[in-house]
């Protein structure tokens, strides 16, 4: 089973604690976790826009003029795609987009995630965080410490005063441990966990 140090909030090891091999010693697979990025950034669109068509668009009921004798196309609209004003052809209508990936491959690719992080030593555990007050000078002091910069910070439950500590500093997210997803565990450099939300995250995910 992998280890890495447990170091406090001075930034002062303290001990080591051993992480679980599914979770965090798993095969690296790019290819299921390039699937569950998709699938993320896919839900976030809203799928809201719309335009409309030649039968949404008012006016036009009238026949512009008689259908021969004129010298000029037939025409039966002014509402017609081909006019100004008129409706428009296979635009985008409200829809999903969402992207059906099966648990099991989320889970893997969340594995994956956390692996890989492991093998490139970005993973901080931290023994635990007790933050005196909700002020944002007090996480910086201890990213700090840590020595981390963009980092994604994991606790075992949401805490107001770290959350609240947390929202300000660029590069930072603050989650509880049943929130972390592939997404934002790759897209930071580092990854800092508590000791209680390294045995949050492999009794949820394991």
């Amino acid at each position: 089973m992998p280890k890495v140090p447990v170091v406090n909030m001075n930034g002062e090891q303290v001990g080591e604690i051993e992480l679980s091999e599914r979770v965090f010693a798993a095969p690296v697979r790019e290819d299921l976790m390039h699937q569950v990025v998709l699938s993320h950034l896919a839900a976030r669109r809203s799928g809201t826009h719309k335009v409309k068509n030649r039968s949404e668009v008012s006016g036009g009921g009238r026949k512009p003029w008689r259908q021969k004798g004129t010298g000029r196309a037939r025409q039966g609209s002014t509402r017609a795609p081909q006019w100004k004003g008129g409706g428009v052809v296979f635009g985008p209508t409200p829809r999903t987009y969402e992207l059906k990936v099966n648990k099991k491959v989320r889970r893997q690719a969340l594995y994956s995630a956390l692996s890989s992080k492991l093998d490139e030593g970005k993973i901080v555990v931290l023994d635990n965080l007790q933050l005196p007050e909700a002020k944002t000078k007090h996480m910086a002091a201890l990213l700090q410490k840590l020595q981390v910069g963009r980092a994604l910070f994991v606790d075992a439950e949401r805490q107001e005063t770290a959350w609240r500590s947390a929202r300000n500093i660029a590069g930072l997210t603050y989650v509880p441990a049943n929130a972390i997803n592939v997404y934002e565990i790759l897209r930071h450099d580092q990854l800092v966990l508590t000791r209680d939300a390294v045995a949050k995250v492999e009794e949820v995910f394991a």
